[in-house]
């Protein structure tokens, strides 16, 4: 007490100076932020470069080329009519220009190959003197390569752009997506544009967007229910700034270190803005109410009163808040490790700062108490007697509600292990055009994502000897039935169409050699889209188009393609490799999974040894925190009933809401634990502490459920789930903490 009256007066004495420093990093903060601010959805902030399969995705992008693909549908009158053709000649002519493109693909590129003269030469699949009836028929033979590049009612064609490697494009994409769009705006004016790149971009767009979006109505609300929750409204400004100082340095840090936002870390300024004035409110809630009970002490006296009232509790709540962010630090993704470093700094600033801008602020006023009332009341609610109701009804009823959230607590156990681990990839996107364009594309192709398999000989036998060509073909129309694989593409699909023009070219008593000269030419420059073979013909390569999905459908493919290897290939002799960003993608499952394990029970760990700390008594300690799982266990049960599954952005939940959960529980605790040293009974001291902070639970749950509604309004489905449930589990957390704690407490605490 005596150090905070020498600390006190300083900074009131210094409090111009502090404004003045404040409002430059405040400028500083702000300039950094317009002009630095970006959007990284990139495949960086999702896997580590040294990652295994990140590294393997590159090493498949050099070797077999990218599947970054743009893929453009044009509607046109005629799909194979020869203006409609020329005009994709000039598409091919302006793309291939950028310096990011590999290559690109349509019908005025696409060839066919040709067997004269015991060779292999490829000739334009699209031909003008040909007629029409002679292309379709010609098209139907190579049924699997041009449906990818007309529709079957040939009203649209297709246009792919394949970008370079990764790496070589990643500091470009939203440049690279927004030049491609202009190139093809200045040839057609109806288009469907859809493929990763697109998908990134629209990604990267919606969250910016939402990112603005989040922090104006944030303010606002946040504003709205100030108006109610504070006890006057000379108060609003002080809890404004507490509020916008801590998230206005930590982007100022954010943009100067070089960081963009992601899907994930978008959601940061909601939750520290929640945060914020949650500390606020209770220093002010204390502030006010010290202040009408010793109204004859100076300024700097009930200052310090007030800290003191306030430091331990607002430190253990950011304390337990710390952890269940830093938690995610254990992730092995990038995205979720930015998400929790730069939380916790946020969390630091908000707290060191909440104090400094509140005795400043409180230095500047002269207050009436017993006059101040709220500037928004609703005048048939009053909180006090909720309390005392409150109050009454966890005594008379504790033993029936210990029985009755116990059992909730067990079921939601229970239910744990119901919850589904899954994200679905389309609900990562916005509705828009985006969306709107993927969906045309999908309905027509089949899907939109490219995924490559590479099946090598491990005898160092070449891959088009008779018997492997027998086994992949085998191969081939196994994948061909397979429901969610769409147009598979190999040497396969060559040699079936040669065959069907060149009856006597694979029969059985051709020579091996023969057989061997003639496919080995197959994979040209001249048809470098597929890539069907390695270089030193050891490897066949397999394209096939798959929909965007679930990963856990993913998952699935993948093991159905293992098993169709399996059961046709001898693998002591033959390796099979799936590779692109479909493989990466599905891994996401078991890094979820892992990020909740090693999240949370490191956030539950070390929140129990702060608790142990900060209550100093075991038995209490173990009391306390039961009524804190009920929130993540009814959680449980609610993904479980709604099938809401744990994807990419709920994936976080368990260790934040763990830490958020504990603030009400802290600060009643706090005043429980304080309670003690007056005489009385765990429910009168339990009573004591319900009517002294009651006010304050009440009004920062409020903020907080606030907040989250807000991130529940995102147009991204898996974005607003996460809102939705962050919300719902806040509002279970004060339900808990005035229902079954007490009962607990008075119970058990003797």
């Amino acid at each position: 007490m005596k150090r905070l009256k020498r600390i006190i007066p300083v900074i009131i004495k210094f409090r111009i100076a502090i404004i003045a420093v404040l409002v430059l990093l405040m400028g500083f903060s702000g300039y950094q932020t317009l002009n630095k601010l970006s959007v990284d959805n990139s495949l960086g902030i999702w896997f580590l470069e040294d990652d295994p399969s990140y590294k393997a995705y590159i090493d498949f992008q050099e070797n077999f080329g990218s599947d970054e693909i743009f893929i453009v549908m044009l509607p046109v009158e005629n799909a194979i009519g020869e203006a409609e053709v020329n005009k994709l000649k000039v598409l091919h002519k302006n793309v291939e220009a950028l310096p990011y493109v590999k290559t690109t693909f349509s019908i005025a590129k696409a060839k066919y190959p040709v067997y004269a003269n015991n060779a292999i030469r490829f000739d334009n699949l699209y031909n003008p003197k040909r007629s029409e009836k002679g292309l379709k028929n010609l098209f139907s033979k190579l049924s699997n390569v041009t449906s990818q590049l007309v529709t079957k009612d040939f009203k649209n064609q297709l246009f792919y752009v394949q970008m370079k490697p990764t790496p070589t494009i990643e500091e470009d994409r939203q440049a690279i997506a927004v030049e491609i769009k202009k190139i093809i705006d200045q040839t057609y004016s109806d288009y469907y544009l859809t493929g990763p790149p697109v998908l990134n971009e629209a990604y990267s767009k919606g969250i910016y967007k939402e990112s603005l979006t989040f922090g104006i109505l944030t303010v606002l609300v946040i504003t709205v229910l100030l108006l109610f929750l504070l006890p006057n409204k000379r108060y609003l400004l002080i809890a404004l700034l507490s509020v916008a100082v801590p998230v206005s340095l930590l982007f100022g840090l954010i943009t100067s270190l070089g960081f963009a936002l992601n899907m994930i870390s978008m959601l940061i300024p909601t939750i520290l803005m929640v945060y914020s004035v949650s500390d606020a409110v209770h220093i002010i809630n204390i502030y006010h109410k010290e202040g009408l009970a010793n109204s004859a002490i100076s300024k700097v006296d009930l200052l310090a009163i007030t800290i003191r009232k306030s430091l331990t509790p607002c430190f253990y709540t950011t304390l337990t808040t710390l952890v269940g962010y830093f938690a995610l630090y254990l992730s092995p993704l990038p995205a979720f490790k930015n998400m929790g470093v730069f939380t916790c700094i946020g969390l630091l600033l908000s707290f060191f700062l909440v104090y400094i801008i509140t005795i400043i602020g409180f230095s500047f006023m002269t207050l009436n108490f017993e006059k101040a009332k709220p500037i928004l009341s609703l005048k048939h609610y009053s909180q006090s007697k909720f309390i005392a109701w409150l109050n009454g009804f966890t005594s008379r009823y504790k033993n029936t509600i210990i029985i009755g959230f116990t059992a909730m607590l067990l079921f939601g156990i229970y239910s744990i292990f119901q919850v589904k681990i899954d994200t679905n990839s389309r609900d990562l996107l916005a509705e828009g055009k985006a969306k709107q364009d993927l969906r045309a594309v999908e309905v027509e192709l089949g899907g939109s994502n490219r995924l490559q398999l590479n099946i090598t000989t491990k005898t160092g036998d070449l891959i088009i000897s008779k018997e492997a060509i027998t086994k992949l073909e085998e191969f081939q129309n196994k994948l061909e039935v397979n429901a969610l694989i769409s147009n598979p593409v190999s040497v396969v699909t060559i040699k079936s169409f040669l065959e069907q023009r060149n009856p006597v070219l694979f029969q059985s008593n051709v020579s091996e050699s023969k057989l061997k000269n003639t496919l080995k030419n197959v994979d040209s420059n001249d048809n470098s889209f597929f890539k069907l073979f390695s270089e030193d013909l050891l490897t066949a390569g397999f394209t096939l188009t798959l929909m965007e999905m679930r990963t856990s459908e993913l998952e699935q493919v993948l093991e159905e393609i293992k098993e169709a290897f399996q059961s046709t290939f001898n693998t002591d002799e033959y390796e099979l490799k799936i590779n692109g960003f479909a493989v990466v993608f599905s891994q996401l499952n078991n890094f979820i999974l892992e990020t909740q394990f090693k999240s949370f029970f490191v956030a539950f760990f070390v929140a129990f040894l702060c608790l142990l700390i900060f209550i100093k008594n075991l038995k209490t300690t173990l009391l306390v925190l039961i009524p804190n799982l009920l929130p993540l266990a009814l959680l449980a049960i609610l993904m479980s009933l709604l099938d809401i599954p744990l994807d990419v952005t709920t994936a976080m939940i368990t260790p934040i809401m763990l830490g958020i959960a504990m603030d009400d529980t802290i600060h009643l605790v706090y005043k429980y634990r304080r309670s003690k040293y007056i005489k009385g009974t765990p429910e009168e001291r339990m009573d004591n502490a319900m009517r002294y902070t009651g006010n304050a639970l009440f009004s920062t749950t409020i903020a907080l459920v606030g907040g989250f509604l807000i991130i529940a309004s995102s147009a991204t489905p898996s974005v607003s789930d996460f809102g939705i449930l962050c919300a719902v589990t806040v509002a279970i957390a004060l339900i808990t903490d005035i229902f079954y704690l007490p009962a607990l407490l008075k119970r058990f605490d003797g």
